[in-house]
C-alpha cells in the first residue's frame, strides 16, 4: 500500500483516501488550468481587481457568500454541507486573500449580516477561512480536517438497510472545547441585538399549538416505521426504492413524515379533509385572530415551505384560504399568496395592502415571504404551518412581524407578536422545532460568548440526509424514553459542566485569597520594617547649617570619606568591573545602613548585559535604591545616590499603606465567594433521578423484549430496533476496530488542545 505523511497530523493514510485526494487534485488542477485559460484570451484592457489597489471590503449580507469550498476526506460524513461551494463565494475569497496577500495580515473585509451562523457550527470554520487563515495556519488548524479534528467529533448512528441489516452511518453532530471555540469567535465579531442598541420592537410570544394525530395518520405513522426499518417502499403507494433512493431511505421517511403531518393530502389525493387535520386547526387560529383584532384590522402570516399555492392544483394554502371563506365568512380578498405576485409592483402593492389593512392574512414560503417584505405595522401573529430546516429561516419568518414600526403590536397586543408553531403530536413537528430552537440557543450563545457547556449536540437530522433511524421511530411511535433519557443526560452534563465551572472559580477565589492574605501579611510586615528604618535614619542623621542632610559616606577602598571624586571614581569602577553573581556584595556604610552593589545579568541585541545596581540595606529585609539603583555621571550626584535613597523611605511606607489598604478591601469579595454554596445540587440530584429511574424504564422493556419468543418468518418490532443488543454490538466495535486499519477512520480526540487568537478584528 502506498504511504506518504498528512502535513497536518503525519499520520498513514489508505490507498483509498489517497485515490480520492489524487482525483481531487486533478479536479483542481483542471479548474485552474481552465481559469488560466480565460484570462489569457481576454483580449480587453479591463483593470482587474489586483490592480484596482482597494484594501478593504465591506460585505453586507455576507450570509450569502457562506457556501464557500472546502476539501475534506470525511465526503461520506453527513452533516458536511456542500463542499464544493458556490463561485460567487469563491470570488470573494479570491478577493480578499488579495488584499490579505497585499498587506501580509488576516481580515481585509468587513462582515455584516443578522444571520453570520445559519445553521451548523461548521460554518465557523468558512468564516475563519475567509478572515482569519494566518490565524488558522499559526494554530495548526488550516484545513477543515484538521478544524474539525480539534473542535468536532464525529457521532455514529445505526439503520437498517433493505436486506434488514444493521448498518452504521456517520455524521458531525457533536461540537467540543465549545468555549475556546466562542472566544475564537468574539475575536472577529462584534454582535449587536435590537435591545442592545435600543430599537423597539414586539417581543416573541411562542405557542406550541399540538394537534393529536387523525386516524388516517395514526395508520400511516405505522407505515412509516415499517418503512424506515425494512425500506419496504410499497407501503407508501410508490414503487421497489432503486440503489440510489435506498441510500437516502431515512430522507424519503423524513419527507413523507413532513407531508403526512402538513395534511394527508399531500401524499396522495385519495384520503379527504378531516376537522382535526393541520388546515383546521389553522383557520380556526386566524379567524380567531382576525375577529380580536378587526377594529384594528391586524394582518396575519401563514408560513409552510410544503404545500405552496399552485394555481388549478390541490394545495394547503387554498385549502387553508377555502376554510376562512366558507366556514368562517372572511373576504376571499383579503387572503392573499405571495407566490401571485409575479413582478416587483405587485410585491409591493401587496405589502402596501397588508400595510394598510385591505389584505388581512398573507401566505407565503420562508424563500419568498421570510426576506424583503416590510409588512409588519399591523401584525399580529405568525402561523408555521412546517418548521424550516436552519434556525435563521425560522428567524426570518418571524421578523416579518417582529420588528420596528409594529404600531398595532405595540399599542395594542401589549408590544408582543404571537407566532403560533403547530405540532401534530407523534409527528416530527415538535422535535424538528426543539431542535431548532437548540440550535438557535446555542448559537445565539455563540455570538454574545456566553457558552457554558463545553459541548454541542446538534441533533441528528438535517435537509440532505433526513432523521436517523433510532430517533425517527421513537417519536412517531410515541415511545419517547429514549429520547426523554438523552434530553436528561444533556441536562445533566450541562448542569454538572456549570457546577465544575463553579467548583473551579471557587477554588480559585480560595487561592487568590489566600494570596490576598499573604499579601497583606507581607506589607504590613513591610511597613513595620520601614518605620523602624525610618526611625533609625532619623536618629542618626545629621544636617548642615541650611537643614541639609550630611553625606558622610564610607567605601571600602576609599581612606579619605571626604575625597568625593575618589569615592565617585571607586564607585565607578563597581559598576563597570563588579560581578557579584547576582547577590549583594556590602561595599561601605552610611549612617549605620549597609551600602551593597548587585550584578543582574540579561541578554540585549543577542550579547550578554550584565547590569551593576547600588542598594542601601535597611534593618530588616528592605533594600532601598534611587534612580533604580544607577549612579549619576557627576561625581558628587554619584555620592549623593544612597542618601537620597534612604530619604525615600517614608514614601516607602506610604506605598505599602497604599497597597495593604487596596488589599484588604478586595477580601471581602473572595471571602463571599469562598463560603458560596453551589444552589442547583438538587436540582442536579432530581434530574439524576429522573435518568436513572428512564434507564430502569428501559432496561425491564428490553428484558421483556429479550425474553418474548420471535419466530424466524416474524419480523421484530419497531420499538426493538431501537437499541442495539450487545452481542451485536461488540460485533460492530470490531468492524470499526478492522475499519481503522484499512480505511480513513479516524478518532477525534478531545484532549487536543488550541490557544486563542492574537489580534481582534471586526465580523
Amino acid at each position: 500500500m502506498e504511504r506518504f505523511n498528512e502535513v497536518e497530523r503525519g499520520r498513514e493514510i489508505s490507498g483509498r483516501m489517497l485515490k480520492g485526494l489524487e482525483i481531487r487534485k486533478k479536479n483542481l488542477e483542471a479548474k485552474l488550468t481552465r481559469i488560466a485559460d480565460d484570462i489569457a484570451e481576454r483580449k480587453d484592457d479591463t483593470i482587474d481587481f489586483k490592480r484596482m489597489g482597494i484594501d478593504h471590503l465591506f460585505v453586507d449580507e455576507s450570509h450569502k457568500f457562506k457556501n464557500l469550498t472546502f476539501t475534506t476526506r470525511h465526503d461520506r460524513i453527513a452533516g458536511l454541507g456542500n463542499s464544493e461551494g458556490s463561485q460567487r463565494a469563491l470570488n470573494l475569497l479570491f478577493a480578499i486573500r488579495t488584499i490579505q496577500e497585499r498587506t501580509g495580515k488576516d481580515l481585509g473585509a468587513t462582515f455584516l449580516s443578522g444571520t453570520t451562523i445559519s445553521n451548523s457550527l461548521t460554518e465557523l470554520y468558512l468564516l475563519f477561512k475567509y478572515l482569519r487563515p494566518q490565524a488558522l495556519e499559526k494554530q495548526g488548524i488550516g484545513t477543515f480536517d484538521a478544524w474539525a479534528a480539534v473542535f468536532a467529533r464525529k457521532s455514529t448512528d445505526y439503520e437498517f438497510s433493505v436486506t434488514n441489516e444493521i448498518i452504521q452511518k456517520e455524521r458531525f453532530r457533536t461540537f467540543i472545547k465549545v468555549p475556546e471555540l466562542g472566544a475564537f469567535y468574539a475575536e472577529i465579531c462584534d454582535f449587536r441585538t435590537a435591545k442592545d442598541i435600543g430599537i423597539d420592537r414586539p417581543e416573541k410570544h411562542e405557542i406550541l399549538h399540538h394537534i393529536p394525530p387523525t386516524p388516517e395518520q395514526e395508520a400511516f405513522i405505522q407505515k412509516l416505521m415499517e418503512f424506515a426499518r425494512t425500506g419496504n417502499a410499497e407501503l407508501l403507494g410508490r414503487e421497489k426504492l432503486s440503489d440510489r433512493e435506498e441510500k437516502a431511505k431515512m430522507l424519503i421517511a423524513t419527507d413523507y413524515a413532513r407531508k403526512m403531518s402538513l395534511d394527508m393530502r399531500m401524499i396522495s389525493p385519495s384520503y379527504e379533509d378531516h376537522i382535526d387535520n393541520k388546515a383546521s386547526h389553522c383557520a380556526r387560529l386566524i379567524h380567531d385572530y382576525y375577529r380580536k383584532y378587526e377594529r384594528e384590522k391586524g394582518t396575519q402570516f401563514v408560513f409552510s415551505d410544503l404545500g405552496t399555492y399552485k394555481p388549478d392544483e390541490w394545495n394547503v394554502y387554498s385549502e387553508i384560504k377555502r376554510k376562512l371563506t366558507d366556514d368562517y365568512g372572511i373576504p376571499a380578498s383579503e387572503i392573499r399568496f405571495i407566490q401571485e405576485c409575479k413582478t416587483e409592483a405587485a410585491k409591493k402593492a401587496m405589502i402596501a395592502g397588508m400595510n394598510a389593512g385591505s389584505i388581512r392574512v398573507l401566505f407565503g414560503s420562508t424563500e419568498m415571504l421570510g426576506t424583503g417584505v416590510n409588512a409588519q405595522q399591523r401584525a399580529v401573529a405568525v402561523h408555521h404551518l412546517d418548521t424550516p430546516w436552519v434556525p435563521s429561516a425560522l428567524e426570518q419568518r418571524d421578523g416579518r412581524a417582529i420588528r420596528k414600526g409594529n404600531e398595532v403590536a405595540r399599542f395594542h397586543a401589549g408590544n408582543k407578536v404571537d407566532v403560533i408553531i403547530y405540532a401534530v403530536e407523534k409527528s416530527l413537528d415538535s422535535y424538528k422545532f426543539n431542535l431548532l430552537h437548540n440550535k438557535q440557543l446555542f448559537i445565539n450563545q455563540l455570538k454574545t460568548n456566553s457558552l457554558g457547556s463545553r459541548s454541542i449536540d446538534e441533533g441528528g437530522m438535517d435537509e440532505a440526509t433526513g432523521m436517523n433511524f433510532s430517533e425517527y421511530v421513537a417519536v412517531l411511535s410515541g415511545n419517547t424514553d429514549l429520547l426523554e433519557k438523552a434530553r436528561l443526560d444533556k441536562k445533566v452534563m450541562a448542569m454538572e459542566s456549570e457546577r465544575k465551572n463553579f467548583l473551579y472559580e471557587r477554588d480559585t477565589a480560595r487561592s487568590q485569597l489566600a494570596k490576598l492574605q499573604g499579601a497583606v501579611e507581607f506589607h504590613e510586615k513591610k511597613i513595620a520594617e520601614a518605620g523602624k528604618d525610618r526611625t533609625v535614619f532619623e536618629e542618626r542623621v545629621k544636617k548642615n547649617e541650611d537643614g541639609t542632610y550630611q553625606n558622610p559616606i564610607r567605601i571600602d577602598g576609599v581612606e579619605d570619606g571626604r575625597d568625593i571624586k575618589t569615592i565617585a571614581r571607586r564607585l565607578k569602577e563597581y559598576e563597570e568591573k563588579a560581578r557579584t553573581g547576582g547577590e549583594h556584595m556590602p561595599i561601605g556604610e552610611l549612617y549605620g545602613f549597609q551600602l551593597s552593589v548587585k550584578s543582574e545579568a540579561s541578554m540585549k541585541e543577542s550579547f550578554d548585559f550584565v547590569d551593576n545596581r547600588f542598594f542601601v540595606k535597611g534593618c530588616g529585609s528592605i533594600y532601598y535604591t534611587y534612580n533604580n539603583g544607577h549612579l549619576a555621571e557627576d561625581p558628587k550626584l554619584a555620592c549623593m545616590n544612597f542618601l537620597n535613597a534612604l530619604e525615600k523611605i517614608p514614601r516607602v511606607v506610604e506605598s505599602h499603606r497604599k497597597e495593604l489598604a487596596a488589599t484588604q478591601a478586595k477580601i471581602p469579595t473572595f471571602e463571599t465567594m469562598v463560603s458560596a454554596v453551589w444552589k442547583k445540587e438538587e436540582e442536579l440530584q432530581e434530574l439524576k433521578r429522573q435518568a436513572a429511574e428512564l434507564d430502569r424504564k428501559i432496561a425491564l422493556s428490553l428484558k421483556k423484549e429479550d425474553n418474548s419468543e420471535v419466530k424466524p418468518e416474524e419480523t421484530v418490532a419497531p420499538d426493538a430496533t431501537i437499541a442495539v443488543d450487545a452481542p451485536l454490538r461488540e460485533e460492530l466495535k470490531r468492524e470499526r476496530s478492522s475499519e481503522r486499519n484499512h480505511t480513513d477512520w479516524k478518532e477525534i480526540r478531545e484532549d487536543e488542545k488550541i490557544k486563542p487568537c492574537i489580534k481582534p478584528g471586526r465580523w
